[in-house]
This record gives structure tokens, sequence and C-alpha cells, in this order.
């Protein structure tokens, strides 16, 4: 599979990132969490070296639980206690040069480990108690950010209808397919490059109990209501952190 996955970047073209991968993960159960944000809100937030992505005109705030497995580092066996764990990511959508990619507020995490590594690459990850269950195909997810922190999250989900796998130039697409991630680093800011074949979404039926995760105070900052999508699965390869001038 890992081959299979490795052998496509090869042939990606001039987006994909350079040099050899060095992590897969496979993340299964996603929830997309897709709201619509004025665009004025969300440059505040960016980084010199970003420019905000719109799609016909509209910026957009994701929020997405989900369960990492199978994480391994290439050519070495999963590490005990690191191979699986919950995390929620919250992002928007950028473009650096000309090439679109994700910019990440805050991923949080439930394994201390793996919260630590990846703060030792200077990633946005964060320390939090989770939870996830599974009834039919009915999914509970609970997340509160460990500390005086107010981030939390807490919801159900579940998949409806067919799986399909977005065209070019929808929303979905817009939303989905991104090959490079960002985070702010002091006056700089972190890059790391992602492969993965196309995504598969479901409309998801979504019922939220809790939500502050968003970098925003007031809910006034949104636009029209959220969309939901819904992915069982993709296995990813992931590229080394680079540092960003």
């Amino acid at each position: 599979m890992h081959v299979h996955l490795a052998d496509d970047t090869k042939r990606k073209g001039t987006l994909m990132t350079t040099g050899n991968w060095v992590m897969t993960q496979k993340w299964e159960n996603l929830l997309f969490i897709h709201i619509p944000v004025r665009e004025e809100i969300l440059k505040s937030y960016i980084p010199d070296g970003l420019e905000l992505d719109v799609h016909e005109g509209e910026a957009w705030l994701s929020i997405i639980p989900f369960e990492v497995t199978d994480m391994r580092i290439r050519n070495l066996p999963s590490v005990p206690g690191l191979r699986s764990f919950l995390e929620l990511n919250v992002r928007t959508y950028v473009k650096r040069d000309g090439v679109p990619g994700v910019y990440f507020f805050s991923l949080d995490a439930d394994k201390k480990l793996a919260v630590i590594g990846a703060r030792l690459t200077t990633l946005p990850y964060y320390y939090a108690n989770m939870k996830m269950e599974r009834v039919g195909n009915t999914i509970s997810f609970f997340s509160k950010r460990k500390g005086k922190s107010l981030a939390e999250f807490q919801g159900e989900y579940r998949p409806v209808g067919e799986l399909y796998v977005p065209k070019q130039g929808s929303l979905d697409h817009f939303l989905v397919e991104r090959y490079y991630c960002w985070s702010a680093f002091g006056k700089m800011f972190i890059e790391v490059g992602i492969y993965h074949r196309p995504w598969k979404l479901q409309n998801a039926e979504v019922e939220i109990q809790v939500d502050h995760m968003a970098p925003f105070s007031f809910v006034k900052e949104f636009g029209r209501k959220p969309f939901f999508k819904f992915s069982p699965s993709l296995r990813a390869l992931i590229w080394p952190v680079k540092f960003i001038k």
C-alpha cells in the first residue's frame, strides 16, 4: 500500500513537495465541519507570506475530529502507544506563491507523546482529553483541551448517502484536496507536505452540543450556516517539516 502510494507522488507534478516522505498515517471516521467566515476576519489571523484562499469570494474555517491509526515512521515499525490516537484540527485555506494548502490554527490530540513530538517540530499541537465511541453508524466525539483553555468540542455524527469523489472546481474539492499545511512560528511559518489519493466523501447528519474550537470570540464573525461531510478513511504520506521565512 505505502509503496504504491509513494509511486503516485513521483507522477504528481510540480505541486508535490520534493524529497522523501518520512511518516505515514491512516485517518479514519472524519467529520468535516465547514464554516463560512467573513474574509476580513480570517485575513487578520493569517501570517505574512501566506494568502487567504477563497472559493467564489467566500472564506472558510474547518473543524475536523477524527482518529489517527497505523502511524509509523518510514522503514520502522509502529511505536507502542503511538500507533493510534484521536485528533481534532482547526484550519483555514491559504495559498503560498500560488500553491494551495491549509493553515492550522490548532491540532488537539489525546496522546501526550504525540503532542510532545509534534511540539518539538513547532506544530501547534495541544494535549486534550478525548473520547470517541461508535454505536451503529453514529459516532460520538468529545474533546476538552487540558489546562485553563476553553477549547472544547462535543458532538455526534453519522454518514448518509453514497460515497463520492468531489469534482475538480467544486467547493468540496476546494476544501479537501490540499497537499501542503502551514502554521505560524514566530515571524516565520512552517510547512509540511502531504500526499494522499482523492478523498471519498459522504454527506453527514450532525448534532453539536459544544463547539469552542474556533479562534474567534463571537458567533457574529461567521457567515451562513456550516455544512458537514464525512469520510470513512484515507491513507496519507507526510514529508519533513520545513521552516519558511
